[in-house]
């Protein structure tokens, strides 16, 4: 089993958990439940990353409404530039990217995914600003 270290809420870009195969996947979500956070990670899908949240496992956590229309907007905005595929999912409690161009920029919109669930969206709009 894989130990991880507590995460911070929000998750910066540079401890986002590498999520790739079904045992870190694992690891890391038992670790965002045991914690009650929301879960973040991204995943290498051969060149191409994913980027995962998931409220579920933070059960106390309430995303209001100019939180998730924030995100909803993003994920909008990163299939429109093509950025994401078209089949990337806005929640309203789970919400993944597909696609992504690199694991320096999946982290960077993880990060900035997990922000925005958390009530600050200006790493988000900042992200979708440099693309």
């Amino acid at each position: 089993m894989l130990l991880m270290q507590p995460l911070p809420t929000p998750c910066p870009a540079d401890l986002v958990p590498d999520a790739t195969g079904q045992d870190a996947f694992t690891a890391a979500y038992r670790q965002a439940q045991q914690q009650r956070v929301v879960f973040v990670a991204v995943e290498s899908q051969g060149p191409r990353w994913a980027v995962k949240a998931d409220a579920l496992t933070a059960p106390e956590h309430a995303i209001d409404a100019a939180a998730y229309e924030a995100v909803r907007e993003a994920v909008i905005h990163l299939i429109g530039i093509r950025e994401v595929r078209s089949d990337s999912l806005a929640g309203p409690v789970y919400f993944v990217l597909h696609d992504v161009d690199g694991e320096e920029r999946a982290r960077e919109l993880a990060a900035a995914l997990h922000a925005a669930l958390y009530g600050d969206p200006e790493p988000l709009a900042s992200c979708l600003r440099s693309s």
